[in-house]
């Protein structure tokens, strides 16, 4: 009797040796309970969430428009911004040509164009470069909206004067006065004259005018200010020459201080068709897209 007992306990207790070794093989192939404390993961899914909001809102983007000749659909645009929400894209006028962004512009009619919005995330300083140039039968009737440009805070456009405080824009303007073709600024800020975009009297060429099918490379900076402070910046250069340098006021509300679109307009106009339309269709290509958030 006393055997069996000393039996059984014998081989409970390599039973119970048999489980702890186990189990201490198991826990050496886990993450030590300590660790996770004193450095907190997120869960997978958090993870997962966190990178799409980075993708969504990107904040840096560097483009070459490398796709095959043809409709340069809304995937291809949302990988080209950096698999950014993207509104107003049109496939209709938007192609593909020679790694060229291609936007077109309908005849007879004002803001009728590639009209779109690229979400960024949000900051207080950015810039922006890219190659424009007009297709060699572009119409230039006489003007329009071209190019990528920033929206602050409510991203005021279309003759809605920013004098509330509450955002702004900057843009690039096409303008044809009848005896000369320029690009312009576009801007909307706190202290515009209104109830359309300032233009701060600059222009490129100072001279002489845009040729159609010439490249022009665009640069923009774009500087919040805080509070009611004139501490601002817009910068626009265009083939090298400083168009527009200067401070500015664009907000004075803090909640919509923050730049957080880009923004790609092209379109003619202007309001009235008779003025600023034109009976042509009519071609604007983009090339070599760089946006860097600065702050």
């Amino acid at each position: 009797m006393m055997n069996q007992k000393f039996n059984l306990l014998k081989l409970t207790a390599i039973a119970l040796l048999s489980i702890c070794v186990f189990e201490s093989c198991q826990k050496d192939n886990e993450q030590p309970i300590e660790q996770n404390l004193q450095s907190p993961q997120k869960s997978s899914s958090t993870q997962a969430q966190s990178v799409a909001v980075a993708q969504a809102y990107p904040s840096n983007i560097n483009t070459q428009f490398t796709h095959p000749d043809g409709t340069f659909t809304y995937g291809e645009a949302s990988s080209d911004f950096g698999q950014a929400a993207i509104t107003g894209w049109n496939e209709g006028r938007a192609w593909i040509s020679g790694n060229w962004a291609r936007a077109t512009i309908m005849p007879n009619s004002v803001s009728n164009g590639l009209i779109a919005g690229v979400d960024i995330s949000d900051g207080s300083a950015y810039e922006a470069t890219y190659k424009v140039r007009f297709h060699s039968q572009f119409d230039w009737s006489r003007g329009g909206k071209v190019g990528f440009g920033f929206l602050i805070g409510e991203g005021n456009t279309g003759c809605d004067i920013a004098s509330d405080g509450n955002g702004g824009s900057l843009r690039l303007m096409w303008y044809n006065t009848g005896s000369r073709v320029f690009f312009q600024p576009y801007v909307y800020h706190r202290d515009m004259a209104g109830p359309c975009g300032d233009t701060f009297g600059k222009s490129y060429p100072s001279s002489g005018s845009l040729v159609q099918g010439d490249t022009y490379t665009v640069h923009m900076y774009i500087k919040s200010n805080t509070g009611s402070n004139k501490n601002g910046w817009v910068q626009v250069i265009i083939n090298g020459t400083t168009v527009l340098d200067q401070s500015i006021r664009w907000t004075t509300n803090d909640a919509q201080r923050l730049i957080n679109r880009l923004s790609f307009h092209n379109f003619r106009g202007g309001k009235d068709v008779s003025v600023w339309g034109s009976d042509q269709t009519s071609y604007i290509y983009f090339d070599d897209l760089v946006v860097n958030k600065i702050q």
